[in-house]
């Protein structure tokens, strides 16, 4: 079995251009075009190349014949894929020249593209260093690697074998990753370490990383400006772990009545700590709101009034009356490390107003003294219900629309989708022009009548999509209807799945997938394995046990499946991953099922054997 290859061109200099996510999805349109209209011609680029990142709402389909014209004039000519990359570049150069002029080409493609260079923060790096160095230096296996020099590229270099991403994952989350299933020996093949970066990225994504723009190849490679982003992820996730009403149910008491405590249900951590931070500043006296962790903390001055208010043993006046920005910020460091509240910022960076770095310093003041009361009697009023916390089906679906990539991180499913922009943003993903952006309310909404409209516009597609959506409106999902929200996301995501398969060119052999096609495939598949299990209907109660599902993997890719060792993993199309990366059966292949099983639960430990499949890996 090979190791992970990924996208390679020709030229070192155009492929170091690109990450491989990027190179993967560049590649994957060149050649979807390319199967649509037989060959790639100048003249047949520009509706490809307008929608692509860097390029779409800057510059119009002329503007790009125009530009391509200039440095092929034959438009009859045929263009392979590096000339397709190095005309991206040249576009993307074009449009930032067209949208900030020549002095301002740099900024401008740094904020679209990945593609150029990148640049790093040393002082990100060193607290970020700390932070592995403290948590994980007694380590059985990392201790011989540790402490790291933040001086030195160290932390990039032992990060590529995967190990210590895993290991910061289970720091961040306990218990995310079975360190069983970790390879740590001395020296990892390039399959082993592969399974490592699969690991690490599927368990970063199922603890709520984005890693949409990370790929195996990336780790491989050690990128800085993508490792350094993941890690920050990572700590983020623990920093912030005990803002929500579940870990620290004294959070109640920032809110006034039962209403506001439903809205604080549905704050992404970073709020909730802005909320907390506001809540002391605001009965300490500061006259100011702090909306963010760089500008408007850069004088220091609301850390000494929250300081002054959480730790009144320790505090002094001498703070407030320090003129200099960069004395009181000192003065501020020195006060948090009377709480125990190791340095995560110096006095720079808070003058600097570093936001990652702010915020995990105000993050630890949290964990170390949130001066919250222990009011019982409003503590237990909390609505707070486990079962949504903990619901297999949220949790599938929340981590399904966030590796789709769109703008709005999912927290809370339920919640989140209630004003209905982020089921438009998964349509629009899911289903290309969909969505009626005019027709639209952004959030914040104030109007309950906005959200209304928006969740009607989602059932409308819905029902142009043939959802079976009967006598269900858009109030529901307003209402926060969890069955007909959970059961519209099915079928949202069940389309989404059947268009990937149907995409798969050569497989589906022009035909409609059904669900027949996914059972005989499935059953085929176990069978020429040696295996006896089948399934006979996708109700069959017999699957519940998740052997037929491992025998599928392991009938898919043999080594995927380490039969001692088999942890809780999460769903996969087994299927879509198979049609990638191995030759086509001699049917159309399956599809997923059209509706939900009756057992609802599933419980089956389906590994970390699904965790290691990964569609970017290339055998057979």
């Amino acid at each position: 079995m090979s190791g992970f290859i990924g996208v390679l061109v020709s030229d070192p200099w155009l492929q170091s251009q690109f990450t491989q996510v990027e190179l993967m999805g560049l590649n994957s349109k060149y050649l979807s075009t390319k199967g649509e209209t037989g060959q790639i011609t100048v003249e047949k680029m520009p509706p490809l190349m307008a929608k692509l990142k860097g390029l779409n709402n800057v510059l119009t389909k002329e503007d790009i014949s125009t530009i391509l014209a200039e440095s092929n004039p034959d438009t009859s000519k045929e263009i392979d894929f590096e000339s397709f990359l190095r005309a991206y570049l040249n576009l993307q150069s074009r449009a930032a020249e067209k949208v900030g002029g020549k002095k301002n080409t740099t900024s401008f493609l740094k904020a679209t593209t990945t593609t150029l260079l990148h640049t790093i923060s040393q002082s990100e790096k060193a607290s970020y260093v700390a932070h592995i160095n403290n948590h994980l230096g007694e380590d059985r296996f990392l201790k011989k690697y540790l402490p790291i020099d933040p001086a030195t590229n160290g932390l990039f270099d032992l990060a590529k074998d995967g190990v210590l991403l895993c290991k910061l994952i289970n720091v961040a989350v306990p218990g995310t990753i079975d360190e069983r299933a970790i390879n740590t020996k001395q020296e990892l093949n390039p399959w082993e370490r592969n399974e490592n970066h699969t690991l690490c990225l599927n368990s970063a994504k199922a603890i709520g990383c984005t890693v949409v723009n990370i790929g195996e190849q990336d780790l491989v490679e050690g990128r800085p400006h993508l490792l350094l982003g993941l890690i920050s992820q990572i700590i983020k996730i623990q920093l912030l772990a005990d803002l929500n009403l579940k870990k620290t149910p004294q959070l109640v008491e920032l809110v006034e009545d039962g209403k506001d405590v439903e809205e604080l249900l549905s704050l992404p951590p970073e709020k909730m700590l802005l909320k907390w931070m506001n809540f002391h500043l605001q009965k300490a006296g500061y006259k100011k709101t702090v909306t963010n962790f760089s500008s408007d903390v850069k004088d220091g001055e609301a850390y000494a009034y929250l300081l002054n208010a959480l730790a009144p043993e320790h505090s002094s006046t001498e703070i407030l009356d320090t003129k200099d920005p960069t004395a009181r910020a000192q003065m501020v460091i020195e006060q948090a490390e009377k709480l125990d509240c190791k340095r995560y910022v110096t006095p720079k960076d808070i003058v600097d107003g570093s936001s990652n770095l702010n915020l995990a310093f105000v993050a630890q003041v949290f964990q170390h003294r949130n001066g919250l009361s222990a009011d019982t009697k409003k503590i237990s009023a909390a609505p707070v219900d486990d079962d949504v916390l903990v619901s297999r089906e949220e949790k599938s679906f929340r981590m399904w629309i966030n590796s789709l990539g769109i703008a709005t991180y999912v927290n809370n499913l339920f919640e989140d989708v209630r004003n209905g922009w982020v089921l438009l943003e998964v349509l629009d993903k899911v289903s290309p022009g969909s969505v009626k952006w005019k027709q639209a309310s952004k959030p914040p909404i104030k109007m309950p009548f906005r959200k209304v409209e928006n969740c009607n516009q989602v059932i409308r597609i819905g029902k142009e999509l043939n959802f079976s959506l009967v006598n269900v409106a858009g109030n529901d999902i307003v209402q926060g209807n969890k069955k007909l929200i959970l059961a519209f996301l099915w079928q949202l995501m069940r389309s989404n799945i059947l268009k990937l398969l149907k995409n798969l060119r050569g497989h589906s052999l022009g035909k409609e997938i059904t669900d027949v096609d996914i059972l005989n495939w499935a059953n085929r598949k176990v069978k020429k394995s040696g295996r006896t299990s089948q399934m006979d209907s996708f109700k069959d109660r017999n699957l519940s046990n998740g052997i037929f599902f491992l025998e599928l993997l392991s009938a898919v890719k043999p080594r995927v499946v380490n039969w001692k060792l088999v942890t809780k993993g999460e769903d996969a199309s087994i299927m879509y991953w198979s049609l990638q990366n191995q030759p086509a059966d001699n049917s159309a292949p399956p599809s997923p099922p059209s509706e939900p099983s009756a057992d609802g639960e599933d419980e089956s430990a389906v590994t970390e054997s699904v965790e290691n499949l990964t569609i970017n890996d290339t055998s057979s």
